[in-house]
């Protein structure tokens, strides 16, 4: 008798005795799900195409298996990305698109091991969470760098994650002995945007050493499953988490941010549970992103997918139509506050810049350890660089537009080109369509994200018309960020609006033109000084400071509200965005430099995620201006 037919025998005598027993009946015939993840890598594997890769176990794999040709991470750095895959939910729905942030979930929406576990599955996760949102009780049945599916129930279904780290960014700038590295520096190809540079070919160099060591990982973590003989039992996934820790590849919402390898296979005993285009060893074109995971790993094990989840199945009994688009986002990375969409069809990319005054290179210190960016950097502070490779050092446009087919770097912006203009204004206006349908809250300014009223989330916030407004809020970040010189008397009218975001984006968007329309708007920002928002004073503090003749009482301002804030829970958002403003000032902040060398670094009440960011910005601040 098996194993199955045994358990089933015992649970029928004993009548169902107990929960778990309940959930081993159900999930007898449902079969086991294997995830083996990878951070910070695109497809740089050989069976992508990429010839200069060294992965023997991943290229094996994918002959047994269906390669997805796009897949894309919907954020382009970790926590933002898993807060994806393991809610169901775009985080800019949530408001957890910003690095390292903590938000809650509405009650009664589960993360999807919740899902599996009532139906009986065993979930572990080894061992990586890095969520933006509290855990809504308990997730898995264990999470650890122990945690395995061999500790299951006998006969009970697992669905397990194993997760590599070893071609992580950090791993890029570890020195490996020369007598253990396996590509050769000056056979890379150096992507357009990147100087061709002996520091940034070592640094290419080593991530595809990195990827083949974790190609290595991969066969380790596959071949337990062969070994137990439960690969025919075992649907398996393979993907990385974001595109390479390359500077402009991670945190960057292009295609070389966000697309992902993405194998899978599926057992002949489970060919009911194969989307249609599966063919062992081949591939399909079909748009897949993290926002489908969920949905899928619930309809792979036949679960109910909960109708609050905003992606679409592509395997298993629940699977869904194809998708038009994939969409990708961009927030606070670390210390630094963006905000950008994007999002791409089968041939272009486009991006939406609602920070066009900001650089694409803010400084972070964590960006600014990998020896590319400092050589990138220092480079182009001394004009040695060609326009593709300085574009990331400079202010962004409001849109971008780029076809993978003929530009697979993402470096000729065709949003002005004429003969695109038909492209340009159907992916505009699909991300609108997007932005509007999730209701998206990363409009929101982030202090204000952490004390919504009546105990309500940024979910269902954004879902009160009356106070979140979406259209016209989205309306008012459009014209703002659109650059247009007689948009300037709207966005004075704006900055009297009822509605905080309105206006705060009025003054952003005021700020965004500079002198001249500050100039127009001086009394109004001077109005704005006594905002009851501190993000609306932030913003008109920074436009009057950069911008005004008499410049010191905007930068009292902008220093009292970092000490008044004092690093307190959700003070702390206070003080990132005031810093960032006044990190742009330079040297008008030179009467605040002794203030700001006492402001605290530390507190109890700060995130444990978060706390060096304050930390991070003063260096910087307080080393340029004793510079």
């Amino acid at each position: 008798m098996s194993h199955r037919l045994l358990l089933t025998t015992l649970l029928t005598l004993v009548g169902f005795c107990s929960p778990l027993t309940e959930s081993l009946s159900r999930a007898a015939d449902r079969p086991n799900i294997l995830w083996i993840t990878s951070e910070d890598n695109g497809p740089h594997l050989g069976c992508y195409g990429d010839e200069y890769a060294t992965t023997p176990n991943l290229d094996a794999f994918a002959e047994t298996g269906l390669r997805y040709l796009t897949c894309w991470s919907n954020a382009p750095v970790c926590a933002p990305a898993r807060t994806c895959l393991i809610s169901g939910l775009y985080p800019p729905s949530t408001g957890a698109e910003h690095m390292r942030s903590q938000l809650k979930l509405p009650d009664g929406f589960l993360m999807y091991p919740q899902y599996l576990r009532e139906a009986g599955y065993y979930c572990t996760n080894n061992s990586k969470e890095d969520y933006n949102l509290e855990k809504p009780g308990q997730v898995w049945d264990d999470s650890s760098n122990t945690a395995h599916w061999k500790n299951r129930a006998e006969g009970q279904p697992f669905f397990a994650i194993f997760n590599h780290t070893i071609s992580h960014e950090s791993q890029i700038r570890n020195a490996i002995p020369r007598k253990n590295r396996i590509h050769d520096p000056k056979q890379v190809s150096i992507p357009a945007y990147h100087p061709d540079r002996p520091e940034v070919r070592q640094d290419w160099a080593q991530y595809y050493d990195r990827v083949t060591m974790m190609d290595a990982q991969f066969g380790e973590t596959l071949g337990e499953l062969e070994d137990a003989g439960l690969a025919e039992d075992t649907i398996v996934f393979y993907y990385g988490d974001h595109g390479s820790g390359m500077p402009r590849n991670k945190r960057w919402p292009y295609n070389s941010g966000l697309h992902v390898p993405l194998l899978i296979r599926i057992p002949e005993k489970f060919a009911h549970l194969r989307p249609a285009d599966y063919q062992t060893g081949g591939t399909t074109d079909r748009l897949v992103g993290f926002i489908d995971m969920a949905p899928t790993l619930l309809s792979l094990a036949g679960i109910a997918i909960p109708e609050h989840f905003q992606g679409h199945a592509f395997a298993g009994e629940q699977i869904a139509e194809p998708q038009p688009y994939l969409y990708g986002f961009r927030g606070r990375m670390d210390e630094r506050y963006d905000l950008v969409r994007s999002l791409r069809d089968q041939q272009y990319v486009y991006i939406r810049n609602y920070n066009p005054h900001e650089i694409y290179g803010q400084f972070l210190e964590y960006m600014f350890q990998t020896p590319t960016t400092r050589i990138w950097k220092q480079m182009y502070d001394l004009g040695q660089l060609n326009e593709a490779q300085s574009h990331f050092w400079q202010q962004k446009p409001p849109e971008e537009l780029y076809d993978l087919n003929a530009d697979p770097d993402e470096v000729n912006n065709l949003a002005g080109s004429e003969a695109h203009q038909e492209t340009l204004a159907r992916l505009r206006e699909a991300n609108r369509e997007h932005l509007l349908a999730i209701r998206d809250v990363g409009f929101i300014p982030e202090i204000h994200l952490h004390t919504i009223p009546d105990g309500l989330t940024p979910y269902e916030f954004s879902r009160r018309e009356n106070e979140y407004p979406v259209e016209r809020i989205l309306e008012t970040a459009e014209l703002a960020s659109s650059l247009a010189p007689e948009a300037t008397s709207e966005l004075v009218d704006d900055l009297s609006h009822p509605n905080v975001v309105v206006r705060y984006w009025a003054a952003l968007g005021l700020l965004m033109r500079g002198e001249e329309a500050v100039s127009v708007a001086h009394e109004p920002l001077v109005d704005a000084l006594e905002d009851p928002s501190e993000a609306v004073k932030i913003v008109a503090a920074e436009a009057l400071a950069r911008y005004s003749d008499e410049p010191d009482d905007q930068v009292q301002t902008l220093t009292i509200l970092i000490t008044r804030a004092n690093m307190q829970r959700f003070g702390l958002y206070t003080s990132m965005a005031a810093l960032n403003a006044l990190d742009d000032l330079d040297h008008k902040v030179d009467p605040q430099l002794q203030q700001l060398k006492n402001l605290p670094r530390e507190s109890s009440d700060v995130p444990p995620r978060l706390e060096k960011y304050v930390s991070r910005l003063l260096d910087r601040i307080l080393t340029e201006l004793e510079d």
